[in-house]
């Protein structure tokens, strides 16, 4: 197939950036992940710390005021700004100098957080990973689409994705569809899966790391941390979303060689994050 890649480490080597011993947390990049219900908390947990384990500088969470304990004492060193609602979000306001924000985990599909959501894109300049209850609200609104900046990253699993695009008969089909909606939204969609696919435009470049350990709740929470993480170090989009999904995949073939696929969940692929990097470079 043309405009197909296969990542592999070559690939990736490519596309790393060596990090200049002078560096500082300042110039590292300062990543938000906005998420979180009640009930649901953990999925922020896990995203702001694969970012964190990921290399970016800083990170601050936002979520409804009942996660704010939890969240400031499960990852210390995760910063966090709250809603002003107990439950759920229903304004997104906050004042920080950001470079990129992942959005949608545990969110919850709410009237009010629904509407948070869309005055949210309306106002919002920066570079966006999307995923989970933000994919949903995306596709009940699906003309809120144009409202999202040049290169914003979907990582939809399956069902999410035909939410998104409607249903399919064939790989072939799938691919052709996902190609239209990335060209016509200017927008990079990650299908996750075995193998997980990443289409920009016409390319279509399928990962070779992973395997189905990775078939656990909150992996995917992982995953929108992970490559927020690298768009906020100044990764550019398409490199951040093909460098992400490796590493993400890498994580869970390293492991193997020390558990099982069933007991292997989501915290392990953020402690095996750093591993993964260290094979990257090797």
């Amino acid at each position: 197939m043309e405009n197909h890649c296969q990542v592999n480490k070559h690939e990736i080597i490519k596309r790393y950036k060596v990090i200049d011993k002078f560096t500082h947390k300042g110039i590292r990049g300062h990543a938000m992940i906005i998420g979180g219900s009640y009930g649901k908390m953990g999925s922020v947990i896990l995203a702001s710390k694969a970012c964190l384990k990921t290399g970016c500088g800083l990170v601050t969470a936002f979520i409804p005021k009942c996660g704010y304990d939890i969240v400031q004492i499960s990852v210390p060193e995760v910063m966090v700004v709250t809603d002003d609602y107990l439950e759920h979000i229903t304004s997104i306001n906050f004042d920080l100098k950001l470079q990129a924000i992942g959005i949608g985990i545990g969110m919850g599909q709410h009237q009010e957080t629904q509407q948070a959501f869309f005055h949210f894109l309306k106002m919002n300049r920066l570079p966006l990973v999307i995923d989970a209850d933000a994919l949903n609200i995306l596709a009940l609104n699906i003309e809120w689409l144009a409202l999202l900046p040049g290169k914003t990253i979907l990582t939809p699993h399956l069902k999410e994705l035909e939410r998104l695009i409607g249903g399919w008969n064939s790989d072939i089909e799938k691919i052709d569809k996902v190609k239209h909606l990335s060209k016509e939204y200017n927008l990079i969609v990650v299908i996750k899966g075995a193998p997980t696919m990443i289409i920009d435009g016409d390319e279509v470049f399928e990962n070779t790391t992973g395997n189905q350990a990775l078939a656990t709740a909150g992996s995917g929470d992982v995953l929108t941390g992970i490559i927020t993480s690298l768009v906020a170090q100044s990764y550019k989009p398409i490199d951040a979303a093909i460098l992400g999904v490796y590493l993400h995949g890498l994580t869970a073939d390293i492991a193997f060689s020390e558990m099982s696929y069933e007991s292997f969940i989501a915290s392990d692929i953020i402690a095996t994050i750093g591993e993964a990097y260290l094979h990257i470079i090797a």
